[in-house]
């Protein structure tokens, strides 16, 4: 499956588009990691536990994304944007949205 932010893919001919699809994931932060992540905006540096999981939300919600584009019969999803949001304290929530395609 080739994932892209882009409209089009170089050497590429969208041949059918099949609709938009989206994949999202709400994800729960613990009190020890906000703890350590606390700390760490104190003294200085990157919060490793809030990046890897950022970095979970995005994996799992562009999974989810391009399942329901195979669904779709689709071997593409083009025009991609992840959305980041803080929904309350200690949750997150991540959207992958694009738009499901064959190519040729």
């Amino acid at each position: 499956m080739i994932v892209s932010t882009t409209n089009t893919l170089q050497g590429k001919e969208v041949t059918e588009y099949l609709g938009i699809v989206s994949g999202e994931v709400i994800m729960g932060a613990n009190v020890v990691r906000d703890f350590l992540a606390g700390i760490t905006d104190i003294i200085g540096g990157r919060s490793g536990s809030y990046e890897s999981k950022l970095s979970e939300g995005r994996e799992l919600a562009l999974r989810e994304m391009t399942e329901k584009a195979r669904s779709l019969g689709a071997n593409a999803v083009i025009g991609v944007d992840l959305d980041f949001e803080t929904l309350r304290e200690g949750m997150m929530m991540v959207i992958a949205t694009g738009t499901a395609v064959r190519v040729k």
